[in-house]
């Protein structure tokens, strides 16, 4: 029986559905050809020389048609990506950053093969990406976190089992990979219950199983931990962190939760307007634009402004306060002093928006 498609607006990491012996009423996004790929998906490539990654001056412009007057258009230029360069070393967990329309997606979807660059090169374990896809998806992993590479109507298991055969993974691997990362992610219970049954916690742990299951040298992870809640996104941080020290994958992480990028990456790039605005470390990130964390103290009963060094009060509510500090520095001798000194009943802190910290670096770069 062949199996039914549906049209998708979005692009994919493919150039046709993908026909496997199963129907279902929609075919995900991320789905390979099962006709284009080599036999064994699971075996691995030389690694390439060099950097895993590797972008030299990439751009890429959209042209965008806009009504003016009846029958009138005019045609504008938009550039999404303005001269990017950057290299990214195998092992490495890398967050990339930034405000919405940085071109962050813009950049995955071009080190995937989506996109093709309008000028610059890329290369992605040695291999061009608008040139050679169905070769580099082998060993690549893609989960963008606002949608699904499962099949919606059908039991977790199934989905798992058709991108075995569109990877034409051994079986001997598949099985080991899937109670490997089965186990890691909880997803036993859940393994024979249809995807549209699936909370939004479940699907994503779900949708990294699937991303993960051939072997990626380097997965990209587009806001993996959006609409979490803190145990599922607590999870999937803990998964990722043992992933990358246990099997040495490679982590490209975008998200908009600076606490994703704190727990995981040692390394931060920000980009804003389609150019790396910052390549370093958080706190060296933090401490360039002098931005601030939130200490939000909630008393046993209302009191004065608390007095504490290192923080002041920006705000009082009742027995709630706010207090400010510097990002860079450590939270816990603060919350020390004030636990040893006011009488607690909760706290917790909250990370600068990364608007405000780009914010911040203009400003200083002005100043």
């Amino acid at each position: 029986m062949t199996p039914r498609t549906t049209r998708s607006d979005q692009p994919s990491l493919t150039t046709t559905a993908a026909s496997t012996a199963a129907p279902t009423n929609a075919v995900p996004t991320n789905a390979v050809p099962t006709n284009a790929l080599p036999t064994s998906a699971a075996t691995q490539e030389p690694a390439a020389d060099g950097p895993l990654i590797e972008v030299r001056d990439v751009r890429k412009t959209f042209a965008v048609r806009r009504r003016a007057g009846r029958l009138r258009r005019t045609r504008s230029e938009v550039h999404a990506v303005a001269g990017l360069s950057f290299e990214v070393a195998a092992g490495e967990m890398v967050g990339y950053i930034g405000p919405n329309g940085a071109g962050k997606s813009t950049t995955i979807k071009m080190l995937t093969g989506i996109l093709v660059p309008t000028a610059g090169t890329l290369r992605v374990a040695g291999i061009e990406p608008s040139r050679d896809r169905i070769r580099l998806a082998r060993r690549i992993g893609v989960v963008f976190g606002q949608r699904t590479t499962l099949w919606w109507d059908l039991p977790l298991r199934d989905s798992f089992g058709l991108l075995r055969r569109i990877y034409k993974i051994p079986d001997a691997r598949y099985h080991e990979n899937l109670d490997h990362y089965v186990g890691l992610l909880e997803l036993g219970p859940l393994l024979d219950v249809p995807v549209r049954q699936l909370s939004l916690g479940q699907r994503m742990r779900g949708d990294i199983a699937a991303a993960l299951l051939h072997d990626p040298e380097v997965v990209y992870l587009d806001e993996p931990t959006i609409g979490l809640d803190i145990v599922s996104k607590a999870k999937v941080r803990e998964f990722l962190r043992d992933l990358n020290r246990e099997r040495g994958t490679t982590v490209l992480l975008t998200t908009h939760d600076l606490t994703d990028i704190e727990q995981l990456c040692s390394r931060v790039m920000v980009i804003d307007h389609g150019r790396v605005m910052y390549d370093g470390s958080l706190p060296g990130l933090h401490g360039l634009g002098e931005s601030e964390r939130t200490l939000v103290v909630d008393l046993a009963e209302p009191g004065p402004p608390i007095e504490v060094d290192g923080a002041s009060v920006v705000r009082v509510d009742g027995p709630r306060q706010w207090l400010a500090f510097p990002a860079a520095t450590s939270a816990a001798p603060l919350v020390a002093s004030i636990a040893a000194r006011y009488p607690l009943a909760d706290l917790s802190i909250q990370e600068p928006a990364i608007e405000s910290v780009i914010a911040r670096m203009y400003a200083a770069g002005e100043a």
